[in-house]
């Protein structure tokens, strides 16, 4: 996910006692060792012919029966789709035989998330672009310890996009993440840039290099399925005042999909009313698809990793 998310009733400050931090950290072990172990089973659903919405429901049902929940939902970017797309609760949609599958997903245990992301290449023709994002992602991860400028990492990034033929997707970065906060504040580059944040130790980051065969940026599209809560105002329907407590009360601000709400009115009709109130109200923050701007295929790879005393340890990995 690309942009920026606040817990609604985080208290910035609040100082941890030792057990408390450690049971955070456990918490985003086993948050990532269940997203390592679900991610390995994507290449055997991610097949042509097989739909969207299965592939997305299947996984965020196995994270469910993980004793975790969804960090938000499984993103299912294909092609020139970079980011941000999972698949409305009626999508038809199903892959073809050539179709270039980015599968992002995040687990959450208490609020603290594992984001780890794959790309399987359907025609076998892609090799070298899936390649440039992983071994982007090893080359960032491995020039991680306290005191490294997050600049620094986008350049390790670049250099090996770039000499494989491919630009960085400039406008997407890896991200901090903090307990019930997906987007903390402080991003990864994926192009070199002068300074920027100095890691520390004990910081938890999802870094995630995006390869581009295209124009190596991208744009919103008009198409939006993911939402996540940033405001409470006032609000004029019954049912509109309804579906913000149920939006707070079942993903504080992570983000969640349209096709979740599906549940909450008998009517689909009271649904879109009471969504559309509160986007026009300002109480949700929507997140539109991103599809490269020259329209080029585009390769994700990710991990969560936190900062150790001289190191990166992977926390989405078995």
């Amino acid at each position: 996910m690309a942009r920026e998310e606040k817990r609604l009733d985080a208290h910035e400050g609040e100082e941890l006692s030792d057990e408390e931090k450690a049971k955070v950290l456990g918490n985003f072990e086993k948050a990532g060792r269940i997203a390592a172990s679900i991610i390995k089973q994507v290449p055997k659903l991610v097949l042509p012919g097989e739909s969207y919405l299965d592939i997305a429901e299947s996984l965020e049902k196995m994270i469910c029966d993980a004793g975790a929940k969804p960090a938000f939902p499984v993103n299912v970017s294909v092609n020139d789709i970079a980011a941000h797309f999972t698949p409305e609760a009626d999508s038809k949609q199903l892959l073809g035989e050539r179709d270039l599958v980015k599968i992002d997903i995040g687990v959450q245990i208490e609020g603290c998330i594992g984001d780890t992301a794959i790309t399987v290449d359907l025609s076998g023709e892609h090799g070298r672009l899936c390649e440039a994002s992983q071994a982007a992602l090893e080359a960032a991860i491995a020039s991680i310890k306290p005191g490294v400028p997050t600049g620094r990492i986008g350049a390790e990034i670049e250099k090996q996009m770039s000499a494989r033929g491919y630009k960085p997707v400039e406008n997407l970065t890896g991200h901090k993440i903090e307990p019930y906060i997906l987007h903390a504040g402080e991003e990864i580059p994926n192009i070199p840039s002068s300074g920027g944040y100095e890691l520390a130790e004990g910081d938890i980051f999802a870094v995630e290099p995006f390869a581009s065969a295209g124009s190596g940026r991208v744009a919103d599209t008009a198409q939006v399925e993911i939402f996540a809560l940033q405001a409470a105002p006032k609000l004029r329907m019954k049912y509109s005042r309804e579906l913000l407590s149920h939006i707070a009360e079942n993903y504080l601000s992570l983000p969640f999909a349209e096709r979740w709400l599906k549940g909450v009115f008998n009517s689909r009709i009271t649904l879109n009313s009471a969504l559309r109130e509160l986007l026009n109200s300002g109480a949700l923050r929507p997140y539109p698809v991103l599809r490269d701007t020259g329209r080029g295929l585009v390769s994700q790879a990710e991990h969560t990793i936190i900062v150790e005393h001289d190191s990166a340890r992977i926390l989405t990995k078995e």
